[in-house]
């Protein structure tokens, strides 16, 4: 417990650090562009706030202009899909933190999935994607999931790729896009699917909030601070009586983070007992977590914990969107796990063996829960939800 606050309380500390020290003192609305590395004049200028680091690239897919100006139309492109009617910002909107609202996501033949659409927020910073399988550790393989996945489909693309990838050839624009893109190291076609998830997962590192007031607030600025009840709420979250650092501390408000010059790197996965069904621990068959991929009865309910930046706007909440809103996730996290008292998913979460040991629950008073949840709302990042960067380029 000790490690988890410090982990957290360092990154915080190193954050404040340098705004004070003016290493970083730029406004972060005036946004400084870090090219290091760049070797070629399609390098990407990362345009990053101050004091945010810089996101690792991986070196077979190092993150350039075109590649990201391709990735963005083919996010936005329902052409990929099967029979043309889903894309990545179907299930991935801008205006919900890229999210889609949904409890759990829609494939293109209208299967409903067992889980919901995570949000892409700072995704460059991920170690893991998914909200259960520690295997998927990079955005290039992730890609691939929602592509090509039967059970559930998603995009149904099995056995059709090269209906797919016909689509995309007879459009005048792509084949100069992906030509320039990959200059010839996608081999004598450029247009393949290799090229096309390494073009989304480009797109997608570029996906970058720190705007928010809560930024604001810690370099002083006076536009857009912090009420003073969220700062009340700021010093509640945390705090050892609510726990809420531990798995959602450090910059992005999550712990599984990774960043260059970052020495430490943690994957984690957390039972928060939602569900307790047979009073051994057991979670809905299909939808268990980590215990999914590795057979480990340990795991069974282990999910991630998603980053809390812009959580006001990617409701409903949890795995399976089965917390509707802000207000009761806190009301779960208070009672150490949630009670189902009666249906299919019947159980005292709280009860559950596997259960995190952070989960101790607490009691709030109605004026501290209305400070949590204003320091969650201060974590909204306006600025990312209207950046032109990551909207729709317009029609195919």
């Amino acid at each position: 417990m000790l490690m988890k606050k410090a982990k957290a309380e360092a990154e915080t500390l190193w954050h404040r650090l340098l705004v004070t020290a003016g290493l970083f003192g730029l406004s972060l609305s005036i946004l400084s562009t870090l090219s290091l590395g760049c070797k070629s004049k399609d390098a990407y200028p990362w345009v990053l706030p101050s004091g945010l680091p810089r996101p690792i690239e991986p070196e077979d897919n190092p993150v350039t202009r075109s590649k990201v100006e391709l990735g963005r139309r083919l996010f936005y492109d329902t052409r990929l899909s099967v029979n043309a009617t889903l894309s990545c910002a179907t299930c991935h909107q801008q205006k919900l933190a890229f999210t889609d609202g949904r409890p759990r996501a829609v494939g293109v033949n209208g299967e409903l999935h067992a889980r919901g659409a995570m949000s892409l927020v700072n995704v460059a910073y991920g170690t893991s994607f998914g909200w259960g399988n520690p295997v998927i550790t990079s955005l290039e393989k992730q890609a691939m999931i929602p592509l090509f996945t039967e059970h559930p489909v998603e995009f149904g693309l099995a056995g059709h790729e090269d209906q797919m990838l016909a689509r995309l050839r007879t459009d005048p624009r792509y084949p100069a896009q992906f030509a320039a893109a990959f200059q010839g190291d996608a081999g004598p076609d450029p247009i393949s699917i290799a090229s096309i998830v390494r073009a989304i997962a480009s797109f997608e590192r570029t996906l970058i909030s720190y705007d928010s007031p809560y930024d604001r607030h810690l370099l002083g600025q006076d536009q857009g601070p912090m009420s003073a009840s969220a700062q009340r709420g700021e010093m509640l979250f945390h705090s050892e009586r609510l726990e809420c650092f531990h798995c959602h501390g450090g910059f992005f408000f999550t712990d599984s983070v990774i960043f260059r010059g970052k020495t430490f790197v943690e994957t984690a996965f957390h039972n928060n007992g939602l569900y307790n069904l047979d009073g051994k621990g057991a979670y809905p068959k299909g939808n268990a977590g980590v215990y999914e991929s590795s057979g480990n009865p340990a795991d069974m309910g282990r999910f991630k914990a998603p980053t809390l930046r812009n959580i006001a706007l990617t409701a409903p909440y949890m795995h399976d969107g089965s917390i509707a809103t802000l207000e009761e996730v806190l009301d779960h996290y208070a009672a150490g796990g949630r009670t189902l008292p009666a249906g299919p998913f019947a159980g005292n979460g709280s009860q559950n063996p596997n259960k995190s040991t952070f989960l101790l629950g607490f009691t709030l008073t109605p004026q501290e829960k209305k400070d949590v949840l204003a320091f969650l709302n201060s974590l909204t990042d306006e600025g990312f939800i209207r950046d032109p960067r990551f909207a729709d380029p317009g029609p195919n």
